[in-house]
């Protein structure tokens, strides 16, 4: 599903272990939820990412550890997230944005229901060596 990205004139060749690891998010993402973990959640953001859901706007870090530690307890407890890559395109060696396609699962439930699907923008960069989100936005999948 990774390719080869052009822009402009420079042609960008990410190598296996960039791939690997901007595939790795959403799979982290998953494994942070899993765990009602909210600190491991956060940690996937860079200091200053942001996370954007229908009628929340979380900015950094804290602010996103925070929101998740109160939603772990709240409205996901007992849920899991699903999210599978669609499109991943890399614009510079250090930059890439994923499409991906997923959910709020609830307790007892194998597959998203309609109102719980959607698809999402992942922003990432490579910071220090190491891939992060950027931003995070989600949207419903389909109209209702």
């Amino acid at each position: 599903m990774m390719t080869e990205t052009t822009i402009g004139s420079a042609a960008i060749s990410p190598s296996a272990g960039d791939q690997d690891a901007v595939a790795s998010i959403p799979r982290r993402v998953v494994a942070a939820w899993a765990a009602h973990d909210a600190a491991a959640f956060a940690e996937l953001f860079t200091e200053q990412g942001s996370m954007v859901l229908p009628g929340v706007f979380q900015k950094g870090r804290d602010e996103i550890r925070s929101f998740m530690t109160g939603a772990f307890a709240g409205p996901y407890q007992n849920t899991r997230v699903t999210g599978t890559p669609v499109s991943v395109e890399f614009f510079s060696d250090a930059t890439a944005v994923l499409i991906t396609e997923g959910g709020v699962l609830h307790q007892g439930e194998s597959e998203v229901a309609a109102e719980r699907a959607i698809r999402a923008s992942w922003v990432v960069v490579k910071e220090n060596g190491q891939w992060l989100l950027a931003a995070y936005q989600n949207s419903p999948r389909e109209k209702r």
